[in-house]
């Protein structure tokens, strides 16, 4: 109950998931990759992304978690079945925990899905959303530019409002009530998002929902930490680790955070 729980995304976008986790859960550790030099997973193969995430999920059982979460929509679509089936220990996805979310805030049943390439074409997301209702009307829309701009760490300023407004541009003629920020990275660029949908939409991200699913796996395993002392998070990049941990300290408003290059 006292080991660690993985988090696992194709860069820095996860943190909002860590983020969310650390704040439910303040007793917990976390270990989390973030797959820098290989991101984005969106324009890749399914194979490609497949092959990835197992190897950040392997990497992490050496380090023998109880827990995984795939902090990547991408990833989740192609590869959460397989290792739910082959890992020795829980592992969560964040769809399913972003359209549960989506479900109950919407009053008109339209929902937009701002998602990656490869999240769009897999086609998770309406799935998950038609499970929970067969009235759900999903409008789904891939933002490649938005995952490499949270990435570089330029992402506050004018340029990114800029950029971001121009790729939300075919939403203009949509209905829709509710967002559902579909890809991890996203919940960074809330602001510019909000600013460019306007008033009136509820944008949404599947952080906090996925913390509470942990939560709730974790306490009826009888799996919560114990441990008096204080959590000491360990989190590695396969990229660059000094932009990994300005937008670390920034995103988690923490200092000398415990960053680690890792190669597969």
């Amino acid at each position: 109950m006292n080991a660690p729980i993985g988090v696992i995304d194709s860069g820095v976008g996860g943190l909002t998931v860590a983020k969310a986790i650390m704040e439910l859960l303040p007793n917990e550790t976390i270990y989390y990759i973030g797959d820098t030099a290989r991101c984005p997973y969106g324009p890749r193969t399914k194979q490609e992304v497949r092959n990835f995430t197992w190897q950040m999920a392997k990497a992490l059982e050496k380090m023998n978690i109880k827990m995984l979460v795939i902090a990547c929509n991408t990833a989740t679509a192609v590869a959460l079945e397989s290792l739910q089936k082959n890992m020795p220990f829980p592992v969560l996805g964040v769809i399913n925990a972003g359209a549960r979310a989506a479900i109950k805030k919407t009053k008109r049943n339209e929902i937009v899905v701002l998602a990656t390439e490869g999240t769009v074409k897999s086609a998770a997301y309406e799935t998950a959303l038609h499970s929970l209702s067969t009235k759900a009307k999903v409008i789904p829309l891939a933002c490649p530019t938005f995952v490499p701009l949270v990435e570089s760490g330029e992402y506050e300023g004018q340029f990114s409002y800029d950029l971001v407004a121009n790729g939300l541009k075919p939403l203009e003629d949509e209905r829709f009530d509710t967002v559902i920020l579909g890809c991890t990275h996203y919940p960074i660029l809330q602001k510019q998002i909000e600013a460019a949908l306007g008033e009136g939409v509820h944008v949404l991200s599947s952080a906090e929902e996925t913390a509470r699913d942990a939560e709730a796996i974790l306490s009826y395993n009888n799996q919560l930490r114990t441990n008096d002392e204080a959590p000491h998070h360990v989190f590695f990049a396969s990229g660059s680790v000094p932009i990994f941990r300005s937008i670390a300290e920034r995103w988690l408003e923490q200092e000398n955070i415990d960053i680690r290059r890792i190669k597969f």
